[in-house]
C-alpha cells in the first residue's frame, strides 16, 4: 500500500475537503483526487460517496480512516525510533568478555559508554574466549573479545593487548629476582589452571607437549583473584598474563615473565565481517578504540 495515498485520504477526511487537504499538503487538488482513487482501486472498494462538492464515507472508508490513522501513527513512531537509534538515544547491546578481561581492561570502557549513552541497555556476557568467538561467529553476539589468532576471513578485529605470560609463585620462591624463566624450569610444578574451554588452556597445554612434559593441575578457576588466592595458599604456581600479574605488585608473590615468545596473550575485539552492526555496537567499538588505544599494551 502506498503510505502517501493513505495520508492524502486521511487528510481529506480530517479537513472535510479535497481543496483544504491539498493546501495543507502543498499539492494540487487533482493530485489528491488521483491518489484517493488509486487507494480505492488498490483496496478494491469505494471509500467515499461523492455528492457534488461534498462526500461521505462508506463503511469501508470508515474502517480505512480509523486503521489508516493507526498506520500513520505507527510509521511516525518508527521514524522516531530510528532517529533515536541514529542518535543512540535508545537500544541495547550485548558484549561478550572473558572473565579475566573485563576487570583488567573494560571497566573504563563500560563506565564511559554508560555515561555517554545512558539510555542504551548494555549487558556483559562472560565466557571463555573460544565460546565468545563461536557466539560472534553464529550471530548470537555482535561483538566480543577473543584470543588471537582468529579467522581473518570471518572476523574483523581491533587488537588491543599483547601480553607475555608470567610465572606467579609465592614470595621467596627459587625464581625470585629472575628477569625471565623458561617453561621447562617450572613444568614439574603443580599449576592452578584455567577451565578446559579457555583458549589459554589449549595454548599452554600445547606448549607443555612441545617440551615433552605433562602439566600437574592443582585446581582450576576462571577468575584470576581466586587463582591467586590458591597460589597464596601454596597449592601451586600460576601462569597469568602480565597485565593481570601486574596487579600483584607489592603483594607477597614472585612474578617472572616466561621466556617463550609463543606464550603471549593476544586479545582483540572481534565482529563478523559480513554482518550488520547496530549503531550501539559501532559506538561501543569507537569508544573502545579511544579508551584502549591509549593503553601501554596496545599492539
Amino acid at each position: 500500500m502506498d503510505i502517501r495515498a493513505l495520508r492524502y485520504f486521511i487528510e481529506v477526511i480530517r479537513r472535510e475537503s479535497f481543496t483544504r487537504a491539498a493546501e495543507a499538503l502543498f499539492v494540487t487538488q487533482p493530485t489528491i483526487s488521483k491518489m484517493v482513487r488509486q487507494l480505492e482501486e488498490e483496496l478494491g472498494t469505494p471509500l467515499l460517496i461523492r455528492e457534488g462538492k461534498r462526500f461521505r464515507l462508506t463503511d469501508a472508508g470508515r474502517v480505512t480512516y480509523q486503521r489508516g490513522q493507526e498506520v500513520l501513527t505507527a510509521m511516525q513512531h518508527l521514524r522516531t525510533e530510528l532517529a533515536d537509534l541514529e542518535a543512540l538515544e535508545t537500544g541495547e547491546l550485548v558484549v561478550g568478555l572473558p572473565p579475566m578481561v573485563g576487570g583488567a581492561f573494560f571497566a573504563p570502557v563500560v563506565s564511559a559508554f554508560r555515561e555517554r549513552y545512558p539510555r542504551i541497555e548494555l549487558s556483559i556476557v562472560e565466557g571463555g574466549a573460544r565460546a565468545i568467538e563461536n557466539s560472534v561467529r553464529t550471530g548470537e553476539l555482535e561483538v566480543g573479545v577473543a584470543v588471537l589468532p582468529v579467522d581473518h576471513q570471518v572476523f574483523s578485529l581491533f587488537p588491543f593487548v599483547s601480553d607475555p605470560l608470567c610465572l606467579v609463585a609465592p614470595s621467596g620462591s627459587r625464581w625470585q629476582g629472575r628477569q625471565s624463566v623458561r617453561l621447562s624450569e617450572v613444568a614439574d610444578e603443580p599449576v592452578v589452571f584455567y577451565p578446559e574451554d579457555f583458549t589459554l588452556t589449549t595454548r599452554i597445554l600445547d606448549a607443555y607437549k612441545a617440551i615433552g612434559r605433562q602439566m600437574h593441575i592443582a585446581g582450576r578457576s576462571a577468575h584470576w583473584d581466586f587463582i591467586v588466592a590458591m597460589v597464596a595458599a601454596r597449592l601451586g604456581i600460576a601462569l597469568l598474563p602480565r597485565t593481570i600479574a601486574g596487579r600483584l605488585q607489592g603483594q607477597p608473590f614472585d612474578v617472572v615473565p616466561l621466556a617463550e615468545k609463543s606464550l603471549y596473550w593476544n586479545l582483540a575485539l572481534i565482529w563478523r565481517q559480513d554482518s550488520y552492526l547496530s549503531h550501539a555496537a559501532r559506538a561501543w567499538l569507537e569508544l573502545a578504540r579511544n579508551v584502549l588505544g591509549n593503553t601501554p599494551n596496545t599492539v
